[in-house]
């Protein structure tokens, strides 16, 4: 149970509107049995007095009706008011918190997890940490406060009364709550994991159709996704089917309370120590009270499904960044020349070294490109200086400043990055353009975007910088994606420039186009380029050759054997247009 103490922790911002909730809840309730009550008394005394032919004061008792009927409705609708404010406050909240533990833990830590299993995560597994504040938190205090006030009240009229009405009420508030919760254990646990693996299924179906398709495994993902559908449906059929078992359990200890107390009052009622109307009143009293713990069944059944997702999130916030944060701030470099020693690096159980004993220094202002075959350690290069990864030996300096120096954003807001995986979000392309600076002005944008010549294309669109890109920027070409991107590095401005096989994909036209937008991109830039391909490397003032994470060859462009360029020409082989 140590889960639902944390989720206590995080919910302390939100315990005051949790407490308005709650005591709107217990109005509600009291409001709605005193209605029900007090009703049945009114109409048996006065049908009692019709009878006798005596008058009696119905004023109080309707005045009290009529009041209780208001408080419910108004009770009612503060609880949904402050408990969907408490809600939202608490999802939003949550969101952040589980967003700002994840984003220091990519990619390095992230790489176990598919981005689908993250995605049920921050959505599906924080709906259900909410359900534990509206489903479990609430009804079980209503229950406790209600159950206390409704004992006492039938103490007043005789023990027996208190004893067996406290009893049936412990019997569905307690006994029923357990017995569900034993049984909803494994089947929560088992949909909040199932919910993932589906999520992630169907991405991988839908983001892979064409391979899938290709080597004729796209039937075998389809039943994959068709047998997770069915298990998962399987569970909720079974939590479903309790839970109707335990409403009718409800409503069971209900009537056989009604029973057990008509059975002791009604010897009461001949003795005279009960009236008529006493005898109605406190039957649909009985009856009424069972409100309090019909919710409890339910509520313990969602704490499996609750335990589950808040372990799936702890066990990601829990977990240690690969590259801990300095104690100390940050330095500021007054130069952004960058220098590797003796780099050394390996990933967890890798069969070799990503790098070995890397050496290269790069002066401020110049630019260097590192070439090689997929899997030479390129990308590893820049995963070390963008303090992803720490490295085993060896240092990187910027500045003359080792960069484990740096908190991680304080490092990254000097670096500004052009990738072949160029990513644009769901928005605007204006939007997609201020993710670099939120306060750059209109007349900035279109200077970027003149720049990396993509101004004309977004003028020419009829939403202009408005346009919706679509996911991913599915809504462009690759080379208009790339080209906004170097808009987007431009607008941050920042002194170091890394690109990673910034051409990967284009036809030749899109590929000298986007090289000249780079060209203006690095003036004045310490730049350092990932390829393995020769485009952009007259460029550069010199080049590290890598080959299984070891330095093959330094030097300006001449010092690449003729053999290794021709090696580099065929890696090329997809086209993209424009």
């Amino acid at each position: 149970m140590n889960e639902l103490h944390r989720l206590w922790q995080l919910f302390q911002p939100y315990r005051t509107w949790m407490l308005f909730g709650t005591l709107a809840a217990i109005l509600t309730l009291l409001a709605n049995v005193t209605l029900i009550a007090a009703a049945g008394w009114f109409l048996t005394a006065m049908a009692a007095a019709g009878v006798a032919g005596v008058s009696m004061n119905y004023f109080t008792p309707a005045a009290l009706i009529r009041g209780s009927a208001m408080i419910r409705t108004a009770g009612r609708y503060s609880e949904r008011l402050v408990n969907h404010e408490a809600t939202f406050r608490l999802i939003a909240s949550l969101r952040v918190w589980f967003y700002q533990h994840l984003e220091p833990l990519a990619p390095a830590r992230l790489q176990q997890y598919h981005s689908g299993d993250l995605l049920s995560r921050i959505r599906a597994d924080i709906d259900a940490l909410d359900s534990f504040y509206v489903r479990v938190l609430v009804p079980v205090a209503v229950a406790n406060v209600s159950i206390l006030l409704f004992t006492i009240f039938l103490l007043f009229y005789h023990p027996l009364l208190a004893l067996s009405g406290l009893t049936f009420l412990a019997l569905a508030g307690v006994g029923l709550p357990i017995w569900s919760q034993a049984r909803g254990l494994a089947p929560g646990r088992r949909i909040a994991e199932d919910e993932g693996a589906l999520r992630a299924a169907v991405i991988d179906g839908i983001q892979g159709m064409a391979e899938l398709t290709l080597y004729g495994a796209a039937e075998r993902q389809a039943q994959r996704i068709d047998s997770l559908s069915r298990r998962l449906i399987a569970d909720q059929t079974r939590l479903a089917s309790d839970h109707g078992l335990t409403q009718a359990a409800v409503g069971l200890c209900a009537s056989l309370s009604l029973w057990v107390l008509l059975w002791i009052a009604i010897p009461l009622v001949d003795d005279g120590r009960l009236m008529p109307p006493q005898l109605a009143m406190l039957a649909l009293f009985t009856l009424a009270s069972f409100e309090a713990v019909a919710p409890l069944p339910q509520a313990f059944q969602m704490l499996g499904r609750t335990l589950a997702a808040a372990h799936r999130l702890f066990d990601i916030v829990d977990t240690e960044p690969a590259v801990a944060e300095p104690d100390t701030p940050s330095p500021r470099p007054e130069r952004f020349d960058i220098e590797f020693t003796d780099l050394s690096f390996a990933y967890p159980n890798a069969p070799r070294p990503a790098l070995s004993g890397i050496r290269l220094q790069v002066p401020q202002g110049t630019r260097a490109a590192v070439i090689g075959a997929t899997g030479s350690g390129k990308s590893t290069l820049f995963n070390l200086l963008l303090r992803f990864w720490a490295p085993d030996s060896g240092r990187i300096r910027i500045g003359g400043h080792d960069i484990l120096d740096f908190h991680g954003d304080d490092l990254r807001r000097h670096i500004a990055v052009v990738s072949q995986h160029t990513h644009l979000f769901d928005a605007t392309i204006r939007e997609n353009l201020l993710l670099a600076d939120p306060e750059a002005s209109q007349d900035a944008i279109e200077a970027a975007c003149r720049v990396a010549q993509i101004h004309d294309f977004i003028a020419e669109l009829p939403e202009s910088y408005d346009t919706w890109v679509g996911e991913t920027g599915v809504r462009l070409s690759g080379g208009q994606g790339r080209r906004i991107a170097v808009a987007r590095a431009l607008l941050k401005d920042a002194p170091i420039l890394l690109l990673d096989e910034p051409t990967e994909g284009l036809d030749a036209a899109t590929e000298r186009d986007l090289m000249q937008a780079l060209d203006k991109l690095m003036a004045g830039r310490t730049v350092l380029l990932i390829t393995h391909r020769p485009a952009g490397l007259d460029w550069v003032d010199q080049v590290l050759v890598l080959d299984q994470g070891r330095e093959l060859a330094r030097g300006d462009v001449s010092v690449i054997p003729t053999a290794m360029q021709a090696a580099l020409l065929p890696r090329h082989t997809e086209v993209e247009p424009t």
